[in-house]
């Protein structure tokens, strides 16, 4: 073969490989890990004007994650912002904003992004560095139940150099969290059309990401996120509760739920996609749960590039005001206590199957280089209008250490309500991170105990 043809070749295998979500030569990348990439595949370097920083090793310092009161710290509570983006000089950021952010900036003239200096915090265990390295030289895509799925990879970034979207989204999924935590008593909010707040939960989430379990590898099963959440209020809802199991092979996922008027546990026919969740009062479906969570075979999905953007970032403050009212506003979270950074993200769009449904045809994602966290999204309704904007917010716990999605939610365009969940400001614990927790109490049987009322 000619190099003219060998050429030829390897740029059509990569064209294909792009196309059904295959990896192509991940295992001659991987060295970019410790030279030009961060462990987790983001350019270490910084961009022209400095305004994005150099990625020195992130941040980590195990005595300034929580007070002794049991709340988070904000490390960077004496930063000032930079500037601030509104309504009135948006068209001078425009080229680094979602459309769903300029939409509401257009929507809401007291919406505003307060713009702080850009810190590139994320860090993780050197074993999950380690793991991330043996993914990109190993980690491939496989046919599972429900689309392509993860094969090969374990304890770190899948696909830390992304060749398609699905690789990307997946790096997402499996992106690095404490092994396992508990939430404390957090809230989620309602808020209606009209600016109204009703609050529809107080819950607390013991959390297990299996796949990130240090010496779980021999016994890792596909289920790589666990989940168990009880209600302790509205006295509506006290008692009920949900467990899930998410599996790599998404067909394979299961969720229950403990209906205290019936006092039974249920198992959910449909916890996937465009299907509302019960928690939300219905405003969210199960795939905008931290903005992405769902089975990934109803979509094309592709990897549009990389982009400067301003995204919320080591956003603690928002987990300093002690009442959630101060946090809540009227159609969107106060300005005041949400941090926005310039950063670099991944951008992927999913485009519905033919011969598929789902009530937001169209999707785009906004993944943080540095995490993989998706942070934003922009969703189009059937008749391609600009409809929801999915959000997430990251804290950064120095103690684990890693950069974490914490509060999140989503803004409808068209009928100004929100909905906004895992609010900890009134928890007395907030976030902590615990021993692992026995596998038993993500069950349906775990839970009948659990469930009062």
């Amino acid at each position: 073969m000619t190099r003219k043809a060998r050429i030829a070749f390897v740029s059509v295998a990569a064209a294909v490989g792009l196309a059904i979500g295959m990896p192509v030569a991940h295992g001659a990348d991987a060295a970019k890990l410790k030279a030009t990439l961060t462990p987790f595949g983001a350019e270490r370097a910084g961009n022209k004007d400095g305004s994005i920083p150099a990625w020195e090793g992130g941040y980590s310092n195990s005595k300034e994650g929580i007070n002794a009161a049991g709340r988070r710290i904000d490390p960077f509570a004496s930063d000032k912002p930079l500037y601030a983006i509104s309504a009135k000089n948006m068209a001078q950021y425009e080229g680094k904003l979602s459309e769903g952010i300029k939409a509401m900036l257009q929507k809401y003239p007291d919406f505003r992004l307060d713009v702080y200096p850009t810190r590139r915090t994320a860090a993780a265990p050197q074993w999950v560095y380690d793991n991330t390295a043996r993914n990109a030289a190993e980690g491939k895509l496989v046919d599972g139940g429900a689309g392509p799925q993860p094969a090969n990879v374990y304890g770190g970034v899948p696909f830390p150099i992304p060749s398609s979207g699905i690789e990307a989204v997946w790096n997402h999924e499996l992106r690095w969290r404490p092994p396992s935590f508990q939430v404390d008593r957090f809230h989620g909010y309602m808020v209606t059309a009209e600016g109204r707040p009703v609050q529809v939960l107080e819950s607390t989430n013991e959390e297990q990401t299996a796949y990130y379990l240090k010496d779980g590898e021999k016994q890792f099963n596909g289920e790589y996120w666990l989940v168990r959440s009880f209600n302790s209020g509205p006295p509506i809802r006290a008692g009920e509760g949900i467990v899930g199991r998410q599996n790599l092979d998404e067909s394979k996922t299961s969720t229950w739920v403990y209906l205290t008027g019936q006092r039974r546990v249920r198992k959910l026919p449909n916890s996937c996609c465009d299907t509302p969740t019960p928690f939300s009062a219905g405003i969210v479906s199960f795939d905008e749960v931290t903005v992405f969570n769902a089975r990934k075979d109803r979509f094309n999905w592709k990897l549009v590039g990389k982009q400067e953007m301003y995204i919320p970032y080591n956003s603690n403050r928002t987990l300093v005001p002690a009442k959630d009212a101060d946090v809540v506003g009227a159609h969107f979270l106060n300005p005041d206590h949400v941090r926005w950074e310039l950063h670099r993200v991944w951008v992927v769009e999913a485009t519905l199957k033919e011969g598929e449904r789902h009530t937001s045809p169209k999707s785009r994602y906004y993944l943080d280089e540095d995490t993989w966290t998706a942070v934003l999204a922009d969703r189009w309704d059937a008749n391609g209008a600009l409809w929801r904007v999915p959000f997430m917010l990251p804290i950064v716990m120095p103690e684990v250490p890693a950069v974490m999605g914490m509060v999140w939610g989503a803004y409808d365009l068209n009928s100004g309500s929100m909905f906004v969940n895992r609010l900890v400001n009134e928890s007395p614990n907030q976030i902590r991170v615990t021993e692992p927790f026995r596998d038993s109490i993500f069950t349906p049987d775990g839970m009948v105990g659990a469930g009062v009322r």
